[in-house]
């Protein structure tokens, strides 16, 4: 069967182009927000998948809801979220959208330092939003959704 020109030039541009690493082009047009562990926006190009994880929240692998601690239930949804990156196989540096449920702003800030640390140590440069909620299920204070891509 012979090769169509047209084809072949198409097939080899989408070849190079999934061979092109990803870049991830953070926009700040001010610098206030780099205390708070977040950017305004993050522009990405050539991605080979895009990961919508649900709300993550600290629920134990038995399905039981935690009556714990902000700060403890702040942990386990964490731990949360990164068991669904990984083994949907992604990578924590490349979550750009992270959204966060509370149902107590001001809990959540006495203890925003564990989600400051954590985006610092795994190099995360994410969009973000936070809403206080009037309630999460059952017992929960805190929910995260995220976006991840590679």
């Amino acid at each position: 069967m012979p090769i169509d020109n047209g084809n072949f030039a198409s097939i080899k541009i989408c070849k190079i182009l999934n061979e092109s690493e990803m870049v991830k082009n953070i926009i700040n047009p001010w610098s206030w927000q780099d205390e708070r562990n977040y950017v305004q926006a993050v522009e990405v190009k050539n991605i080979e998948g895009t990961l919508y994880v649900s709300g993550q929240t600290a629920i134990s692998d038995e399905g039981i809801s935690s009556n714990e601690d902000m700060r403890s239930q702040l942990i386990q949804t964490i731990q949360s979220l990164e068991k669904v990156i990984r083994k949907a196989d992604y990578e924590l540096k490349n979550i750009v959208r992270l959204n966060i449920y509370t149902t107590s702003n001001t809990e959540l800030l006495e203890n925003f330092d564990i989600i400051q640390n954590w985006i610092t140590e795994n190099k995360i440069k994410q969009t973000s939003t936070v809403l206080e909620v009037k309630s999460l299920f059952e017992t929960l204070k805190v929910e995260f959704e995220a976006t991840v891509v590679k």
